[in-house]
């Protein structure tokens, strides 16, 4: 990859590298009905995707009448700990992708997430690219604000020694990618025609410059990127 475009790539984690929505959804959904919230998956996925449950926490209790504290929030992590432990799965395409970028840059890639260090660190040595993003993770729970603000994505950079204008970011959800935006990067959505993930049309409402719909593309749409406007696939 000679020329390439960018001197840094960012990487949300959740839906990016990994299928963990479904899997955490899953555990939210069970924790909300158990208070008395009649709740859906399909609805926790609309509602909780791309964002950190602790941001939710007043229409939580607004739904459920409950006043939660760090008690139940300790709980909710451990329970998505464990299942993420024993059934997440990488997003087809993400290892390589990781690896081929850090190889292109140098190794100057990192994670900006929206979710707490544990489980993202736990996710990334579950799929085997921890190594890839050693030093290099960065929590929106660490940051005075968490996505839609940029805070995560602009320590990313500062840390890396970048230009946020010289950084790809990828994401797959709106909350991220006005993140990415905000920032002042040139984002990336990854958009699979599977649940937990924003639409092409929605992610190009926020400002996002392409969609793809395979993490394989991803090594080569960042090197043969010339683009100023949005386009996509």
């Amino acid at each position: 990859m000679t020329d390439f475009p960018f001197d840094a790539v960012l990487f949300d984690c959740d839906g990016v590298l990994v299928d963990s929505e479904p899997i955490t959804s899953r555990v939210l959904t069970q924790m909300l009905n158990e208070l008395g919230w009649d709740i859906a998956h399909e609805e926790t996925m609309r509602i909780f995707t791309g964002k950190a449950v602790k941001d939710e926490l007043p229409l939580i209790e607004a739904r459920t009448g409950a006043t939660l504290g760090q008690d139940w929030f300790a709980q909710f992590r451990q329970r998505r700990n464990d299942a993420l432990d024993r059934d997440l799965l990488e997003i087809p395409g993400a290892p390589d992708a990781v690896r081929a970028l850090h190889g292109a840059l140098g190794g100057r890639i990192a994670v900006a997430s929206g979710a707490d260090r544990r489980k993202v660190e736990l996710q990334l040595a579950k799929v085997g690219i921890a190594d890839c993003f050693d030093g290099r993770v960065f929590s929106g729970h660490e940051m005075p604000r968490s996505k839609p603000y940029p805070d995560v994505y602009l320590a990313a950079a500062e840390a890396l020694g970048v230009d946020p204008r010289r950084c790809a970011i990828v994401e797959d959800t709106v909350t991220g990618a006005t993140a990415g935006v905000a920032a002042g990067a040139t984002v990336f959505g990854y958009s699979p025609d599977a649940n937990g993930h924003s639409g092409a049309e929605a992610l190009r409402g926020v400002g996002v410059a392409h969609v793809f719909t395979d993490m394989r593309q991803l090594p080569a749409v960042l090197a043969g990127w010339r683009g100023t406007g949005a386009t996509g696939v």
